[in-house]
């Protein structure tokens, strides 16, 4: 007898069903892609020592649904299982609940059988999916006792049944299972998901792909069909090569029909609310991955001596990330190596503004600063630098360069100017001997200059 973590089965545990359970980790999905939406039961207790899980019912292709109190989607032909502690209206009923309410109809199953879908439900929902499968099956198998053909029913009876077997490992007979499914109810959301999941598992992924494709055409903002569709393109192109397309089978053909009628379903707040959540953390994965892939390109391009190009990479990494001040001192080493002196300095103030203390956008600076022959302003960046750290070797080099710069450029300007040039002309000084002339000068008027 194998154990399962949420109820007794009689079946072993299938081969793969290590995979098909990492499968449904990796993309959240348990019964539906909605997480936290509608429950697989519409029964609202927890059974005498149920375990925690969830799941949820699958309701093929039918166009009513009623919201249960958490506001999931449950199959409106359903029997509610009497709870010890019912829920009606959003208010705690008395604990003596009529449980002859269990054998109303439902839809078109004869009651007792539409009890064993409802008990399938209620047990999937709390983990028991071993236990869940043996209702489904009874169920399954009355119908045909009792000459009960609603294709509907059935498909959901089979769909659930399917979501069993994927949870215990069993990828073969979901595929069965979720066939016949598609055999009843044709197009059916969640039984091609599953079916999908279980070819994936199976790594069967020509048949996978293509359910999945399927289920994009029924609703495009299935995330996980998605993700497995940029997983299994990956595979088929390492096993297929350039030519993997022409190796499908034939993906079919949505009608449109169908299309409009799943679109036209109503979405519970709730399920909105996941589904505008799991589309932001999508999003939000999406654009780290694409920054991390941005910024090594850039990084490597850099190496390279590629500087336009590390350039482009750079930018396009602020786009997806404004605030991030590495990128402004990155993407300023690739602009003064392109002698884009004053844009250089604009990134090294935008680094600044989110560092005040950022070594490098100093050190930077200074270095725009040189090329644009500000060369106070140089050595001023240069002397924050050393303040923050007294260690950098570089800044002292670049200070004695820029320090040399400035005394020439201060004396240039002195000769240049009309006083300098009188006093040269009555000492008879050649103008080129600058120093003396500027020392005259500053004698003359008392004054005494701060260079530095």
């Amino acid at each position: 007898m194998y154990r399962h973590p949420g109820g007794v089965s009689n079946r072993n545990p299938q081969p793969g069903s290590a995979v098909a359970a990492d499968l449904l980790r990796r993309r959240g999905w348990e019964t539906e892609h909605c997480r936290g939406s509608a429950a697989m039961g519409n029964a609202q207790d927890k059974p005498p020592g149920g375990g925690g899980g969830g799941g949820r019912s699958d309701q093929a292709t039918a166009g009513s649904r009623t919201r249960n109190r958490g506001g999931g989607s449950v199959e409106k032909n359903q029997v509610h299982r009497a709870p010890e502690k019912a829920v009606a209206n959003g208010k705690e009923s008395s604990p003596a609940v009529d449980t002859s309410y269990l054998d109303a109809p439902a839809g078109a199953l004869p009651p007792h059988l539409a009890r064993l879908k409802n008990e399938g439900n209620h047990l999937f929902k709390h983990g028991q999916f071993g236990d869940a499968l043996e209702k489904y099956t009874l169920a399954i198998d009355g119908c045909s006792e009792a000459g009960t053909n609603g294709p509907e029913d059935l498909c959901i009876l089979y769909s659930n049944r399917a979501a069993c077997y994927l949870k215990e490992g069993n990828s073969t007979d979901c595929i069965q299972d979720c066939t016949k499914a598609l055999e009843l109810q044709p197009y059916s959301l969640k039984p091609l998901l599953r079916r999908a999941m279980a070819y994936e598992s199976l790594e069967r992924y020509k048949k996978a792909y293509v359910d999945y494709k399927t289920v994009l055409q029924i609703d495009n903002g299935v995330q996980a069909a998605h993700d497995s569709i940029h997983r299994i393109t990956k595979m088929l192109i390492e096993q297929d090569g350039p030519g993997w397309r022409e190796k499908l089978p034939e993906i079919p053909m949505v009608p449109l029909s169908v299309q409009q009628q799943h679109r036209e379903k109503p979405v519970s707040a709730q399920e909105a609310q996941a589904r505008a959540a799991r589309a932001a953390q999508e999003e939000a994965r999406r654009k780290e991955a694409r920054f991390t892939l941005l910024r090594g390109e850039g990084n490597d391009l850099v190496k390279q001596g590629r500087f336009q190009e590390a350039l482009q990479r750079y930018s396009d990494c602020l786009v997806l990330k404004p605030d991030e001040c590495a990128l402004y001192t990155n993407r300023s080493i690739c602009l003064l190596r392109l002698s884009r002196f004053e844009e250089a300095k604009q990134d090294c103030d935008s680094a600044l503004q989110l560092e005040p203390s950022n070594k490098k956008a100093f050190y930077r600076r200074a270095l725009a600063h040189k090329g644009l022959k500000d060369y106070l302003s140089a050595s001023g960046d240069l002397q924050e630098v050393l303040q923050l750290d007294p260690n950098v070797r570089e800044a002292e080099q670049e200070l004695e360069v820029v320090t040399g710069l400035l005394r020439q450029s201060l004396m240039e300007k002195a000769a240049n100017t009309p006083r300098v040039r009188r006093v040269c002309m009555c000492t008879r000084k050649p103008l080129q001997d600058v120093t003396a002339a500027t020392t005259l000068v500053r004698n003359e008027e008392n004054i005494v200059v701060n260079y530095f």
